[in-house]
Parts: structure tokens; C-alpha cells; sequence
């Protein structure tokens, strides 16, 4: 895609180790923000001219943006809830709270 390196390694590491971070509720809105943002370059730089829908029959040249805004509107959601009572972030406010 000619980015450059840096945005790259931002990209995997949104993907990796965001992805871990949102399994364990560990700087969930930073995470959520990482992908969402990750996301949103996507759409822009490789999924939007294809179209909406995914190639579920394998016809089109791409894959659309359908799954992609799904994601966005997950990693709002987080972005504003945060990860939850049950979260590590959760249990860390907690004991904030004591």
C-alpha cells in the first residue's frame, strides 16, 4: 500500500495486541480507539471502492466495508462504556474507589 513503516507497525499492533488488550479489559478505550481508527483507514484506503457488501459468493474483485463498520460501531461502544465491572480495567477502578 506504500505507508509508511511507522503506520504499519501502529496497524499490526492495533490488530495484535489491541485484540489482546480488548480480551482481557486491559486499556480498553485506548484499544477500542487503536482499532476503530485502524478500521476507519481500511475502509478509506482499500474497502470503500469496492462497495458496502463483503464477497460472500466470491464474485467481486474485494471485500465491501460491511464488516468494517461493524467494528467502528463496537469500538464506539467500548469507547464510551469501557470495558465493565468484570474488566481489569473495572477491577483497577474499583480499588481506586477504596
Amino acid at each position: 500500500l506504500h505507508i509508511p513503516t511507522i503506520f504499519a507497525l501502529l496497524a499490526i499492533l492495533a490488530e495484535s495486541v489491541g485484540a489482546a488488550a480488548l480480551i482481557a479489559g486491559f486499556f480498553t478505550r485506548l484499544a477500542a480507539l487503536a482499532i476503530t481508527v485502524n478500521m476507519l483507514v481500511a475502509v478509506a484506503l482499500v474497502h470503500g471502492k469496492v462497495g458496502f457488501f463483503m464477497n460472500w459468493g466470491g464474485t467481486a474483485k474485494g471485500e465491501g466495508f460491511e464488516y468494517h463498520i461493524l467494528a467502528v460501531a463496537i469500538g464506539l461502544a467500548l469507547l464510551i462504556k469501557g470495558g465493565g465491572k468484570w474488566s481489569v480495567d473495572g477491577m483497577i477502578a474499583k480499588r481506586l474507589k477504596r
